[in-house]
């Protein structure tokens, strides 16, 4: 039987406190409370628990999932996905929730039993998902990156506000300590005034820069595949897509950057006074389909780019000089790093360049001043900003928890008010990529060129070919 929370009161609403003191309980009578309010070793009242539904339980889905329900006052009491089997690990491990196929149908039904909602989709889901959620009052938690679109980015910040939800993006090393070491270094000068900051990351590790799979192949049962696409243009099913290979694929997914970026370059946006950049351009690989015959596959995202971007600084100390590359591209490694050293981790990295000196690391990572010797010699700062207890597991139970309490009472890692325009940033670099992509009448390409961005009109100013990528075309019935 699904998880019900009939008669139970809200936990926005009402504190268990208060609970007690409306019921005019006194100290004499506590003795003939109900377990519903003393309880048992381990027992979490309903008024207490936060009622979970996912949406997109499979994969990353299934982990999100995992991670909540650590938390012992998270009940995860609905699984929605459109494929069945993706589902079946989170059907095994939450025997008790509800399933679903279609997340609109389960929000208007389920509405009164929903506390909050997880969704991990794929990226072209994320903003129709957690729209309707928001809408309906619920809490979101929304894996990164946030959206599909610089416009959905704007406009699920400015609805989280409006109706006053609790949001984290799940970019979970946000919560871990490495970037709030990095913070503490950079905030203590060792390194001088930051002007330049380049990234890296070894995605895509998926098929990209390919042509369009074409065939003709029946639908696998456990799949809707109309449901599927959701808010994409009605195409052919195809194997090629699915479980996970549609992140390379500009109709579903955002790349090496929408992967991976809202990771390697957390770090940038939580250090320093920066938000929207003025200017973006970019390079990609060249696909050549024979001799001398270039090929432009524009449906696949490119099998590797480098992008680069000037952000403003807020406090008016000058521009800050932002890089990133990916296909296992690399910057050129650093005269302070010896040559057995080695740069990043795992093939993802960033580096801060200073007035005085470099700080290099990565999201999982603890950060290091180059030369690498000086982390022996130079007195590090000390701990003053407060850290995430569980760091990344603490990303989930975090979210659980300012749920609990409600809007405004808490401090998140990553609400929508920071990941809004934070991902906005990101999908820059896919917006350069996809104009760079697009041939001109003489055969070149308008997109090779910098690109002068309006962040308050969200719009291209040199080139107004490229703000169809601002904003995406949906299909009747899965508008924001």
């Amino acid at each position: 039987m699904p998880l019900k929370k009939k008669e139970i009161p809200s936990p926005h609403s009402i504190s268990r406190r208060d609970f007690i003191r409306n019921a005019g309980v006194t100290a004499a009578a506590f003795t003939i409370l109900p377990r519903f309010v003393l309880g048992g070793k381990g027992y979490v009242p309903p008024s207490d628990t936060l009622y979970i539904a996912g949406i997109g339980v499979g994969g990353k889905g299934e982990s999100d999932l995992t991670g909540f329900a650590k938390n012992p006052k998270a009940r995860i009491a609905f699984l929605c996905d459109v494929d069945d089997r993706m589902a079946v690990k989170s059907k095994t491990n939450f025997p008790q929730a509800k399933y679903y196929k279609d997340f609109r149908v389960m929000l208007d039904k389920e509405a009164k039993n929903i506390d909050a909602v997880s969704v991990s989709t794929p990226d072209h889901t994320h903003a129709v998902a957690a729209m309707a959620a928001i809408q309906r009052g619920k809490h979101v938690y929304v894996q990164k990156p946030l959206t599909y679109s610089i416009f959905e980015a704007r406009e699920l910040a400015a609805a989280a506000k409006k109706y006053k939800v609790v949001t984290q993006m799940g970019n979970q090393y946000a919560s871990a300590d490495h970037v709030r070491t990095a913070k503490e270094m950079i905030d203590a000068g060792l390194i001088g005034e930051v002007t330049k900051v380049q990234t890296w990351t070894n995605r895509p590790v998926w098929p990209q820069g390919i042509p369009t799979p074409t065939g003709k192949f029946n639908v696998p049962a456990e799949l809707d595949w109309n449901l599927w696409l959701g808010p994409s243009k009605l195409i052919d099913y195809n194997p090629a897509y699915l479980p996970f290979n549609w992140r390379g694929w500009w109709n579903f997914g955002t790349g090496a950057l929408g992967d991976m970026a809202c990771h390697i370059m957390d770090a940038a946006f939580r250090i320093l006074p920066i938000d929207f950049p003025t200017e973006v351009e970019c390079s990609t690989t060249t696909a050549w389909s024979g001799f001398f015959e270039e090929a432009h596959y524009n449906e696949s995202c490119p099998a590797s780019s480098i992008i680069y971007m000037k952000f403003p600084r807020k406090d008016g100390k000058g521009d800050i000089q932002f890089s990133w590359t990916d296909g296992g591209l690399l910057p050129k490694r650093p005269e302070e790093l010896l040559p057995n050293e080695q740069l990043g981790d795992d093939g993802n990295g960033y580096i801060f360049e200073g007035t005085k000196g470099k700080l290099a690391g990565c999201y999982n990572t603890a950060p290091t001043l180059l030369p690498t010797s000086l982390m022996k010699t130079v007195t590090l700062p000390k701990q003053t900003i407060p850290r995430i207890p569980g760091g990344e597991e603490g990303h989930y139970t975090q979210w659980v928890e300012a749920c609990l309490q409600g809007y405004g009472k808490m401090q998140l890692s990553s609400p929508f008010e920071y990941a809004g325009p934070f991902t906005e940033a990101v999908l820059m670099g896919n917006l350069a990529l996809r104009s760079y992509a697009m041939q001109g009448p003489n055969g070149t390409t308008p997109g090779r060129k910098t690109l002068l961005w309006d962040a308050k009109n969200m719009k291209i100013t040199n080139f107004d070919e490229a703000n169809q990528f601002v904003k995406r075309e949906y299909r009747e019935g899965w508008t924001l």
